[in-house]
């Protein structure tokens, strides 16, 4: 009867510890999330030592280069630091509010963020067949190869469990 007990306990032991591995988040993740659907896909990459990524794209109606460059918080936010466009006018500001710095340089405009911290932003990917890329330790991902056309995505940092990790989709191609 002893002996039945103590084989009842490892085993709740043993399934307890492998749910808790399963379920546990401990990756910390870059996260794109699908908006506005009943089934969101989520797609990831994991984040190692370096902090920066940069979105990189071709505005749908410049159609010119823009860089964006974020850093991960250590509370898991995204402080945008800095972005750099050819042209001005819709959704590119030819200047500076409070809190920002406007250097032009070679036709190339740097808007600098003194401390803009946000927990997110939804990323629209358009139908114009333009670039659109995430840039994580010196690698670009093309984010039009598996994000749909036409969809929003909301972009932001979490940490995850080994069995999100198997149910969403690795940006870096594993999964």
């Amino acid at each position: 009867m002893k002996f039945g007990k103590v084989i009842l306990l490892l085993i709740f032991l043993i399934i307890s510890s492998v749910l808790i591995l399963l379920f546990y988040p401990y990756k910390q993740v870059i996260v794109l999330e699908e908006v506005r659907s009943e089934q969101p896909k989520l797609y990831y990459l994991p984040l190692h030592t370096d902090r920066h990524f940069q979105v990189n794209y071709i505005h749908s109606i410049h159609l010119s280069n823009v860089k964006e460059q974020y850093e991960v918080t250590d509370n898991e936010k995204l402080r945008f630091e800095f972005m750099q466009y050819e042209d001005v006018a819709i959704g590119l500001p030819g200047y500076a509010d409070e809190g920002e710095f406007l250097k032009v340089e070679d036709g190339v405009y740097t808007l600098t963020f003194e401390n803009r911290v946000i927990d997110s932003f939804v990323l629209y990917v358009g139908r114009v067949d333009t670039g659109l890329s995430l840039r994580y330790e010196n690698k670009d991902y093309n984010l039009k190869d598996f994000l749909q056309k036409g969809h929003s995505y909301s972009f932001h940092i979490t940490k995850i469990s080994i069995f999100e990790l198997l149910r969403g989709v690795g940006i870096d191609g594993k999964k």
